[in-house]
């Protein structure tokens, strides 16, 4: 796992555990229009918020979505139609820090 607290010295950044069987999730859709695209932020919001609600750790490996032969490989799934959108890495992991948040009545 990597760790952004900014800390960039080996020594201390100890190896973090993480499942060691992760699933990885292809999210795709029929076409690859800004509707499109749209929608697959829509499907990613609901797949971490409901893998949140269940403990799991989310990654987004959206590097392979970068390059578009590798996007176009990883599209040609056998039995898989439609286009890669984005690849998602599931499992359970440490807990994170909390993210600071205002109090409600300091919200406006």
């Amino acid at each position: 796992m990597r760790d952004f607290t900014a800390q960039r010295h080996r020594e201390w950044l100890p190896a973090q555990p993480f499942e060691s069987l992760p699933v990885v999730a292809l999210l795709t859709t029929g076409h690859d229009r800004r509707s499109d695209w749209l929608r697959a932020g829509q499907a990613m919001e609901h797949l971490l918020l409901m893998a949140t609600a269940h403990g799991l750790c989310a990654s987004p490996l959206h590097q392979p979505m970068e390059w578009p032969d590798l996007r176009r490989d990883v599209s040609t799934v056998p039995d898989l139609t439609g286009h890669a959108q984005m690849l998602i890495r599931l499992g359970y992991g440490p807990q994170g820090p909390a993210t600071p948040r205002r109090a409600a009545d300091r919200v406006r």
